[in-house]
């Protein structure tokens, strides 16, 4: 009889122990399942290299005979940034530089070091090729580098203007918490220019952004993601104001991140396993 209680013992703590380990599992899987961190990078990235462009174009204006933007035009360049504009040369060249110290944008974020474009034509004209780089760049002290090359393709099917828009980026962040370390960001995309065409200043334009990209974060797992529902960009908007995006990180279960029903604000949400979170643009 006692060796019979020894051993329904044994089995009793062999099988407690089985059903820890599957708590500790489901619990992991549960942490894991919760995580926003990969939506929360990939937004970081996809918005730091839209915004090169804006500033880009935004340059050009300042820069252009054609065209002088009052200083109530400037959106994101400060009084701090240097705009140089040489169309003698070809391709043509557009550098903008923040200076050595952090200089406090228009958009609220600081920036320093400088955006090197070429271009081959006017932002308007088909067959434009633009090529954006970076020297000593940094936005809000993380290092940007890479490259970002938009291509004007003329009008589509809709009757609006569309580019592709390529992009081979590393964002070193700066600080050293749990964001230390690198993202690698690649992007292959397609901007159809859907309001504002033609007209001045250009905080009435709007985009619609599809296409896919892939990344890799600072632990060293990486995701690839797909627009689901077209992102809609408004110039006079800092963030996405609508459109999804699915977001598959490496061995974990798939992302929707939705940027909202059009409003301008930093905050999106992020559904995991039908659970929906709320996260905050940085």
């Amino acid at each position: 009889m006692r060796r019979f209680n020894l051993i329904s013992a044994l089995l009793g703590l062999a099988i407690a122990a089985m059903l820890m380990t599957s708590c500790k599992k489901d619990d992991e899987a549960v942490i894991q399942d919760t995580d926003t961190t990969t939506s929360q990078y990939d937004a970081l990235a996809e918005g730091i290299f839209n915004d090169v462009g804006n500033i880009a174009d935004e340059a050009y204006d300042l820069g252009s005979s054609a065209f002088k933007s009052s200083e109530g035009d400037k959106y994101y360049l400060g009084d701090c940034a240097t705009v140089t504009l040489d169309t003698i040369v070809f391709p043509h060249e557009l550098i903008i530089d923040f200076g050595e110290v952090n200089c406090l944008c228009n958009d609220g974020r600081y920036r320093r070091g400088k955006i090197i474009v070429t271009f081959t034509g006017r932002y308007i004209e088909p067959g434009t090729v633009i090529t954006h780089g970076f020297e000593n760049y940094y936005v809000n002290d993380n290092k940007v580098e890479g490259s970002r090359v938009a291509t004007n393709h003329g009008f589509n099917g809709n009757g609006n203007m569309y580019f592709t828009v390529e992009v081979v980026g590393l964002i070193t962040f700066a600080d050293e918490s749990e964001n230390s370390g690198t993202i690698s960001w690649n992007a292959f995309k397609a901007r159809e220019w859907i309001e504002g065409y033609g007209t001045r200043p250009r905080w009435d334009d709007v985009y619609l952004i599809t296409g896919s990209a892939s990344g890799v974060g600072p632990a060293g797992y990486s995701w690839a993601r797909e627009i689901i529902i077209p992102l809609r960009r408004e110039i006079g908007c800092r963030y996405f104001v609508s459109g999804s995006v699915e977001i598959t990180p490496e061995n974990r279960p798939v992302r929707l991140l939705d940027y909202g029903d059009g409003e301008c604000d930093n905050i999106a949400t992020v559904t995991i396993d039908g659970k929906t979170h709320t996260i905050y643009l940085r």
